[in-house]
């Protein structure tokens, strides 16, 4: 709510990539320019929020992390960017990308223990301690968004929506997962401990892309302020305005939704304009992914050059952008 004016404020924008891979490669904490410069760029599409993903072991500096890029260093690094968006007008999002934790089974995305991909559910030996970390960081900065993780699949690994959402609340041993797991629940409280009131985002199952038991799954909040985060790609399994009208407008009625990544990988925009017209009905949110200058014909990436020119995907959203 934009308290200067009572109206609904919504969380359009963009995806910033790049905290959560650069430094657990040891390339460093950036991938492109983040600077004055760089977000002014944004500014020229109307960008009114960015997603910052984040990588839990550089944040805590664990010793797999070069001391350059991690702990103090990339803390510092983060701390400054967030100054910047704010300083700009825009809205940041901090989110939990990759984090510790082996996983080798269904939908796996690496055998790796540390975090150089996305596992299935945050860990609880270090994700409490990553947010109780983001937290002291941004409490009393309520302009400063949090979403707790990437993209859950933990019904992947449970083997059933049902085992998958309890072990996306409830947490601890969670069937296939070999990790002890942080439900959601004990992040909330994490947060909250440490004295934030900030919003904070919750995917669901399915890389985010399932809500449909978010609303009776929900986590109790002492502050009542959570918001449903969901992704979408075209080549999810929620993607039709059928789908969304019995599975995301339930969840929109009672509080807010972001659609935290939209994209297709098709370097055009045909379906991202689908997306977007229903959520500008609703007056939901939704952030593309993503504002790096990466070839979008090997992913969706919306500009091909810091500057802020648009891809040929990157095109749809500007417009929808510049005209909201």
């Amino acid at each position: 709510m934009n308290a200067a004016t009572g109206t609904p404020y919504r969380l359009l924008g963009v995806n910033r990539s790049g905290g959560e891979f650069m430094c657990v490669q040891g390339r460093g904490i950036w991938d492109g320019p983040v600077d004055n410069a760089a977000i002014d760029a944004m500014r020229a599409w109307n960008v009114r929020a960015v997603r910052v993903p984040l990588n839990e072991e550089c944040w805590l500096g664990l010793s797999n992390i070069p001391s350059s890029y991690g702990g103090a260093a990339y803390q510092s690094e983060v701390k400054a960017y967030v100054d910047r968006l704010v300083a700009k007008g825009i809205t940041p999002i901090v989110e939990m990308h990759w984090n510790y934790g082996q996983y080798t089974g269904n939908s796996s995305g690496c055998s790796d223990v540390h975090a150089s991909c996305q596992k299935p559910m945050p860990d609880a030996q270090y994700a409490p301690q990553f947010w109780t970390g983001v937290a002291n960081a941004f409490k009393g900065r309520d302009e400063v968004v949090f979403d707790l993780f990437n993209e859950p699949y933990p019904e992947r690994a449970t083997g059933s929506a049902a085992s998958g959402w309890a072990c996306w609340r409830d947490g601890g041993t969670c069937s296939g997962i070999p990790y002890q797991v942080a439900g959601f629940q004990s992040l909330v409280n994490a947060v909250r401990a440490a004295g934030a009131t900030n919003i904070i985002m919750l995917g669901g199952l399915a890389y985010s892309n399932d809500l449909s038991q978010w609303l009776q799954y929900k986590p109790t909040d002492s502050r009542n302020n959570l918001a449903a985060a969901w992704h979408v790609y075209n080549f999810n399994s929620c993607v039709s305005t059928s789908c969304w009208d019995s599975r995301l407008a339930p969840v929109a009625a009672q509080v807010p939704l972001v659609a935290g990544e939209i994209g297709e990988n098709t370097c055009s925009h045909g379906f991202i304009d689908q997306v977007v017209n229903w959520f500008d009905a609703k007056g939901a949110s939704y952030l593309g992914w993503t504002w790096n200058a990466w070839d979008c014909s090997t992913g969706p990436s919306l500009i091909s050059d810091y500057n802020g020119t648009p891809t040929a995907f990157g095109a749809g959203l500007r417009a929808r952008l510049l005209s909201s």
